[in-house]
């Protein structure tokens, strides 16, 4: 009987583990999960998402001023992602994050219009401005910057906060 019991037990706790994993989360992306999508060097850059009252700002830059052969492949990721996501194309980050990425499902249900997604260059990287007028889409980009700066990181740059102190546009 004691062995019966213990079995039972043993079965219930590998249950409970298997369940756990399961439920858990993805909180990151590893720097090789991203480096398959972006062509600069993930480990050499800063990646931030600051919301704002109409959405959010990205910002990639380098880290160290060695690495500006990077700046190049930055900026023109980030143009064409700019363009992918103000034609309402945001199967890249689909596929790294998953369908089921906060805020994603109602970000590709927006006409062309409803968000303005603008990139500008940096003299260290580039940035891309989201924003919308309509409530829902600010709030589905506010969603997908909280899950964007979960699964990267969130690093704070030196000097930028300067210029975001209030999370206006």
């Amino acid at each position: 009987m004691k062995h019966y019991l213990l079995i039972v037990l043993g079965l219930l706790q590998c249950l409970i583990a298997v369940q756990a994993i399961e439920e858990a989360p993805v909180t990151s992306i590893s720097p090789e999960q991203l480096q398959k999508v972006v062509p600069f060097a993930v480990q050499g850059t800063l990646q931030t998402f600051t919301k704002t009252v109409h959405g959010g700002v990205q910002h990639v830059v380098i880290k160290l001023a060695e690495n500006a052969s990077q700046i190049k492949l930055i900026q023109a990721h980030l143009q064409k992602r700019a363009e992918q996501y103000q034609a309402g194309d945001y199967s890249v980050t689909e596929r790294l994050h998953g369908a089921e990425m906060p805020g994603l499902a109602q970000l590709k249900m927006a006409k062309t219009d409803d968000i303005k997604v603008k990139y500008q260059a940096l003299d260290n990287g580039g940035q891309i401005h989201f924003s919308s007028e309509y409530p829902q889409f600010v709030q589905a980009l506010h969603e997908w910057f909280d899950a964007q700066a979960q699964d990267h990181g969130n690093p704070e740059i030196p000097g930028h906060n300067r210029h975001h102190s209030q999370p206006a546009e």
